[in-house]
């Protein structure tokens, strides 16, 4: 039982730990964690190792028992009365700064009640909540039925080889939330399609260069291609600028970036690029056609274009985006990734996208994962949801989403806040996998209390 003495408890601690909080997301965010070269001990390279020791030194000031799991991911625990266990999950590694930041975004700022920079939302500030709802539980010696322990990733956003490895190695808890995702609680994530599309051998072509995109879950915010053209008979347009180089042209495409989840309201700027392209019929025959390919693809974002729109009762319709282009070795290759319902599947996915491209393409090195979903009845989300609602006096009920995270890789697992889908922006802030990425200093807080108060309802059911 949560009695009004621990309540009481819970709201001072959380007043009294806003500096500090905002503090150490700072100490994190500060650390350039992009995935490297991996090294010794280091599998993903020294700027996830140097965010998850720092994560852990923390913990350990703050009196926790810590565990680094060979590079791959730490944890931070408090020991229970069974052998039962609750979990939360965060990750330390980010997604590449991209463009477009007005500050460097490995140097959080601190502004107008917002915390700006690289993974102040994803995942960071989210790291540091469940380290201080630990540092709460033990500061007040709570007594605990199932142990707690904060999961610590570092390969999150680029392969989740982390939680694999951890998987492989230790038992997996009886019940994990991951706090990276919106409030009030995801119990089910669309399944996830990523591949190629690639044109064949382009002889001869006009076009020299073509780069965009810095990851394959980000819609790219602008692009560049190089293309033989008279620069002189060309105009710039909305999205479009061209600059005169060695005797070609350089085309740039000037987008609006996002999560490829939620490519709403994006703009993608190597379809700005292609679309230029064959409107001005710059390019060969055999690029024309791989390029009326790819505008089918970037038309829109529900896969309609591509023979592949699919939706059902418990998700939202699927989406695609591409994510990056790349010229390599005469042959053009357009990264796609795509979150879908349980009404289409990984392999008609990458049969339709073959068909779709009347044989101009090939698709390569595709990948998926199927959708999973938990009901909402169960207890422990139950537990979640009653306290999201107690706290923020809302009538919530549990949603599904297109984004992936750790927790479609348990037995038991949800995902749960700390985004929510009301927050309007500042315009000094982005989204996260964006410029100028922001989170609520005030909304981070309110999280730390429903982490909290959730983790001592889960303490009250049986797992």
């Amino acid at each position: 039982m949560i009695t009004k003495e621990l309540r009481a408890a819970v709201d001072a601690f959380v007043a009294a730990n806003e500096e500090n909080v905002v503090r150490d997301i700072k100490r994190l965010v500060d650390i350039n964690s992009v995935e490297g070269t991996p090294e010794p001990g280091k599998p993903f390279g020294a700027g996830p190792a140097a965010a998850l020791d720092e994560a852990l030194k923390m913990a350990a000031e703050m009196g926790l028992s810590t565990n680094n799991c060979e590079g791959y991911m730490g944890w931070a625990e408090l020991p229970g009365q069974t052998d039962k266990q609750i979990a939360t999950i965060t990750h330390l590694d980010v997604v590449p700064q991209g463009n477009g930041w007005t500050a460097d975004p490995f140097d959080m700022q601190v502004r107008d009640g917002w915390i700006i920079g690289r993974g102040v939302a994803d995942d960071k500030g989210p790291s540091v909540l469940c380290l201080y709802a630990l540092k709460f539980l033990k500061e007040h010696n709570v007594p605990l039925k199932y142990g707690v322990r904060a999961l610590l990733g570092a390969n999150e956003e680029t392969g989740m080889e982390d939680v694999e490895y951890y998987l492989k190695n230790y038992p997996a808890p009886d019940f994990c939330f991951s706090p990276d995702a919106e409030f009030p609680v995801c119990n089910g994530e669309k399944g996830g399609f990523n591949g190629y599309l690639v044109s064949k051998k382009l002889e001869n072509g006009n076009i020299l260069e073509f780069t965009g995109g810095v990851a394959h879950n980000v819609v790219p915010d602008r692009a560049s291609c190089l293309v033989k053209a008279d620069f002189a008979s060309l105009s710039e347009r909305e999205g479009i600028t061209l600059e005169e180089e060695n005797g070609a042209v350089r085309i740039r495409g000037w987008g609006k970036g996002g999560h490829a989840a939620m490519p709403q309201n994006t703009v993608n700027s190597i379809g700005l690029i292609v679309n230029y392209l064959l409107d001005n019929h710059l390019v060969t025959a055999d690029e024309e056609e791989f390029l009326t390919y790819l505008r089918k693809l970037h038309s829109n974002t529900d896969g309609s274009g591509v023979g592949i729109a699919a939706s059902d009762d418990a998700f939202d319709p699927l989406t695609i985006i591409g994510g990056m282009i790349e010229l390599k070795d005469g042959r053009l290759w357009q990264d796609v990734d795509s979150r879908f319902p349980t009404s289409i599947t990984g392999e008609e996915i990458k049969a339709r996208l073959e068909a779709a491209s009347e044989g101009c393409a090939t698709v390569e090195e595709a990948t998926w994962r199927v959708p999973f979903y938990i009901s909402a009845d169960a207890a422990p989300i139950q537990a979640l949801i009653e306290t999201y609602n107690e706290v923020t006096g809302e009538d919530a009920k549990p949603f599904t989403m297109g984004g992936g995270t750790y927790a479609r890789h348990f037995p038991k697992a949800v995902s749960f806040g700390p985004e929510r889908l009301d927050t309007v922006l500042p315009e000094f802030g982005g989204p996260m996998h964006g410029a100028n990425e922001a989170a609520n200093i005030a909304q981070l807080m309110q999280a730390l209390k429903i982490y909290i108060l959730a983790i001592l309802k889960l303490e009250t059911i049986e797992l």
